[in-house]
């Protein structure tokens, strides 16, 4: 701020005239514009890997990302544009300095001591921040990780898997057993099952899949200290069928997963091959090796085998004694098993239609099969078996292929501990194993995993260049590649609060985590590059008054104008970040369905705010001034900035 302003805010009695209010204006404007400009095109190039964020991460999060530019660059027009017009009709009468505000004195007091101490033991203040951030590192090193957080759907589904060839009666009886059991829990409000497919193309469920819909009461008629782990593992406690492999889900995230992955459980690994036989075989080996691991939930192999078939071979001399044809002879067997289309009846806009087939009584053993009535015109009705042979044979009961080759998987939940440490675990125990695999088959991971290596291949990816691009904008802001070295050393100093604060909350690193630490990413080098400018223009000041020589200059003078500038508009720069820190604090104690997924979010923003205020506060000025004490014992004068008043 130039003298001639200086001199206007120090007026007490007489009211602004025009052409005071006009330099204001013009004086605050040429301040306010470029760091606006620079300021918001760092935020919004720190949103570029949320931007670039594909599948089920980037449809959750692409909102989010284009909420904040387009708020951002609304934000910035305005503040070039309208906020000048605002101060020319809005500021009227007199003006006192911002030393007479008591807020600002009193946040002054407060931090001119602590930063005086700072800067008398700059080497321990340094080192303190130092160990956090080895502490930090630590942690993150501690730290689980998955996709996405859970989120509370707020019912259950329930997915057991029978044998391939269980009956329509069996697997009905079964559907009863565990309704009648899932809703003996008091927390359950509603069961709903069924097996097999639905009416519709999308679904290709055999009927050995039963899938049982929990509707939940709300938590707070839960019982006392109960958690949705504790209904899931009390009501698998209790659901143990022999024959059925129990599977636990939500409803939502099983059909994005079954869309997505073509799993329908957390985890899958997929066995490609050429031979249904050997793919489950090696199946079966891999669950072996994955029982026992920690974490490793509902475990089975998906059924490729085992399924049973009727053969009715038609006896081609037999039936030409008959004077039957082959289709006569497919005719009675489709109309007896099948059923035979006869009619479609129509009411209103609902129209059904009517099949016919033989009763159950006839057609549920091979001895009523083989008895099945054949009519001839010659010599009335004879029996099935007297023209063909009718046997059981195995085989597979259904065929999966991907990418032309059979496939198989092996399918697992995770519970009770994080997704990125259970897989790992996995891989590294089936690392012997796959040396066994023979010529032409090979396995592949699949489910929330695959979606979680695609995520972080592309933030690493991406991450680099945008670091580059927020650096070039501070150099070309500040003109000095020492300046914006100090600046970027602002971020892992602010990550470190972020860390602390998800390890505390016990959350593991996911997409929305690291969603979390991008927008604070962005905010952390706006805050550092605002007290960066006030420091630059503090030694500007001090330049004006007391030269630029080693002569004229001394470690005591500089000190003093770096408290100056520390402490100049201390108050607008805990404005801006508690406005972001106050709106962030209440989703901590936020409820119901989708707090789950922006708390994760917010808690690396809080927690990183907070020590990259600390970090801008205390630690920017003390680097800045030994910087600055450097350079003037290097090279006897101190390097000012291009930095426009």
């Amino acid at each position: 701020m130039n003298l001639n302003i200086k001199k206007i805010f120090a007026k007490q009695i007489d009211p602004l005239s025009a052409d005071e209010k006009m330099q204001i204006i013009e004086s605050s404007s040429k301040q306010v514009g470029p760091g606006v400009f620079y300021s918001t095109i760092i935020v919004v190039t720190s949103f570029l890997p949320v931007f670039m964020l594909t599948g089920m991460e980037g449809k959750l999060f692409h909102p989010l990302a284009w909420t904040k530019t387009f708020i951002l660059l609304v934000d910035a027009f305005l503040a070039i544009t309208l906020t000048p017009v605002l101060i020319s009709l809005l500021l009227k009468g007199k003006l006192k300095p911002e030393e007479a505000n008591p807020i600002t004195r009193f946040l002054e007091k407060i931090y001119t001591p602590i930063l005086r101490v700072c800067l008398t033991w700059r080497k321990t203040t340094i080192l303190l921040n130092v160990v956090a951030l080895v502490i930090g590192g630590i942690m993150m090193t501690k730290l689980g990780s998955e996709f996405m957080p859970p989120l509370d759907e707020g019912s259950l589904l329930f997915m057991p898997v029978t044998l391939p060839d269980v009956s329509n009666s069996e697997t009905k009886r079964i559907l009863q057993v565990q309704d009648k059991i899932i809703r003996s829990v008091p927390e359950v409000v509603h069961v709903l099952g069924k097996a097999g497919r639905a009416n519709t193309a999308t679904d290709n469920s055999p009927i050995s899949m039963i899938e049982t819909i929990i509707l939940l009461k709300p938590q707070n008629e839960w019982r006392k200290g109960i958690t949705k782990n504790d209904i899931i593992n009390e009501l698998n406690a209790k659901i143990q069928i022999p024959g059925t492999t129990n599977g636990w889900t939500m409803p939502i995230i099983n059909r994005i997963n079954m869309l997505s992955t073509g799993i329908r459980t957390d985890v899958g690994v997929k066995v490609y091959g050429q031979n249904l036989d050997t793919i489950y075989a090696f199946s079966q080996k891999i669950k072996k090796e994955l029982q026992g691991i920690d974490g490793v939930k509902d475990l089975y192999v998906e059924p490729i085998t085992g399924g049973k078939y009727i053969d009715i071979t038609i006896k081609r001399d037999e039936i030409g004694r008959y004077g039957l044809s082959i289709d006569d002879v497919n005719a009675v067997v489709e109309s007896a098993l099948g059923g035979m289309k006869l009619t479609t009846t129509i009411e209103g806009r609902q129209r059904f239609s009517v099949n016919a087939r033989y009763g159950q009584d006839f057609r549920n053993s091979l001895v009523a099969l083989k008895r099945l009535q054949v009519q001839t015109m010659q010599y009335g009705t004879i029996p099935l078996e007297s023209i063909a042979d009718i046997s059981l044979s195995d085989g597979p009961p259904m065929i999966n292929s991907e990418n032309a080759m059979l496939r198989g998987t092996v399918l697992f939940n995770v519970r009770e501990r994080d997704l990125g440490s259970t897989v790992t675990e996995t891989q590294k125990k089936l690392n012997a194993l796959l040396t066994k695999l023979p010529k032409g088959y090979f396995i592949e991971w699949s489910g929330q995993w695959e979606n979680q290596i695609r995520a972080n291949r592309t933030l690493k990816l991406i991450m680099p260049i945008v670091i580059l691009i927020i650096f070039m904008v501070l150099y070309f802001t500040y003109h000095s590649f020492k300046e914006s070295l100090i600046t970027m050393i602002t971020v892992p100093f602010a990550l470190v609060g972020g860390v602390f604060m998800v390890y505390f909350y016990n959350i593991n690193l996911s997409v929305a985590v690291a969603v979390g630490f991008i927008a604070l990413f962005g905010m952390a080098i706006e805050t550092a590059m605002l007290m960066t400018i006030y420091l630059n223009a503090s030694m500007i000041e001090m330049v004006k008054e007391h030269g630029n020589s080693k002569e004229t200059l001394n470690p005591s003078i500089i000190r003093k104008f770096v408290m100056d500038g520390s402490t100049k508009r201390l108050r607008p720069k805990l404005m801006t970040v508690s406005v972001g820190l106050f709106g962030l604090i209440p989703i901590l104690w936020a409820t119901g369905v989708g707090s789950d997924m922006m708390r994760p979010i917010s808690i690396p923003l809080i927690g990183g705010t907070i020590t990259s205020t600390i970090y801008v506060l205390l630690i920017t000025p003390v680097v800045f001034e030994i910087i600055k004490e450097r350079e003037l014992l290097r090279k006897g004068k101190i390097e000012l900035l291009d930095v426009k008043e």
